[in-house]
């Protein structure tokens, strides 16, 4: 072998190595699962969120879910990249419990918690014995509570955190209501048999269940909910890019016009 050719093959060779040591470090990501509660969150994706992104070059994948436990599992074991469906007191909750490593990058538009109609219609109409459904999980059970004693049929306990009251924490029963549990998705089917439900903002929405029938609206800023992401991701370069998504221009134009009623971020204030 010349030693011109024998030059020419070295080069080649470490061209080659350089070039494999390159895409063997590439962090460069071309896809974003995204995990959300069926209904608005999910909405917002497909009609927002994933055109944005898209324009700056990933290929977006929507995953919707059913549940509040299933979307961090997910997350946390890497199925899906992002997911957007809880406020922080819940997801605080889940991490301490679950021992995860998630973190929270951004608020996002969120329907009112309401209490609506069942078999009763009025507010004046609840009697001793009257049935409420709320929420089972424990941050929104103390989200429903929190409600309940805004309007004066329970009071709670004055030594206690608020965002995280139970059943237990009622100290006064002013109403006599009988409060039943129930999975926060089957909320809107539930109204059919009991008095009043307190539902969910994602859930009435999927329902169709407009937030002008709520009989009374969550009052309380304290559960906007976030979009979140592993803790080892937030500083990736697509972590940037969802934020920039959901605090966009467009999206914010987006959501003003189609979540009317909604409660915005906070830092969309002027």
């Amino acid at each position: 072998m010349s030693s011109s050719l024998f030059r020419g093959s070295l080069l080649a060779f470490a061209l080659a190595a350089f070039s494999g040591s390159v895409l063997a470090i590439d962090t460069d990501k071309k896809e974003i699962v995204i995990g959300t509660t069926v209904g608005d969150f999910a909405d917002m994706v497909t009609e927002s969120v994933k055109p944005y992104l898209e324009q700056q070059g990933y290929k977006v994948k929507l995953v919707e879910f059913t549940d509040y436990v299933m979307p961090n599992i997910a997350l946390s074991e890497g199925s899906i990249d992002v997911n957007c469906f809880q406020h922080q007191p819940y997801l605080e909750s889940f991490i301490k419990d679950r021992q995860l490593e998630l973190s929270p990058i951004t608020q996002v538009p969120t329907g009112p918690m309401g209490v609506y109609a069942g078999k009763l219609h009025m507010l004046d109409k609840v009697k001793t014995g009257s049935t409420v459904a709320i929420p089972n999980d424990p941050s929104n059970q103390a989200r429903a509570l929190l409600m309940l004693a805004d309007l004066g049929w329970i009071t709670l306990k004055a030594d206690i955190d608020p965002l995280k009251a139970s059943e237990f924490d009622i100290a006064e029963n002013n109403k006599g209501i009988k409060l039943l549990m129930l999975e926060a998705a089957q909320l809107p089917r539930a109204r059919a048999d009991v008095d009043f439900a307190v539902i969910n903002g994602n859930y009435a929405a999927s329902s169709g269940i407009a937030f002008t029938d709520g009989l009374f609206l969550e009052r309380s800023y304290d559960f906007i909910n976030w979009v979140v992401v592993r803790s080892a991701d937030q500083d990736a370069p697509f972590v940037q890019d969802v934020i920039d998504a959901y605090n966009s221009t467009a999206f914010k134009d987006y959501a003003v016009k189609r979540f009317e009623g909604y409660k915005y971020p906070e830092s969309w204030k002027p």
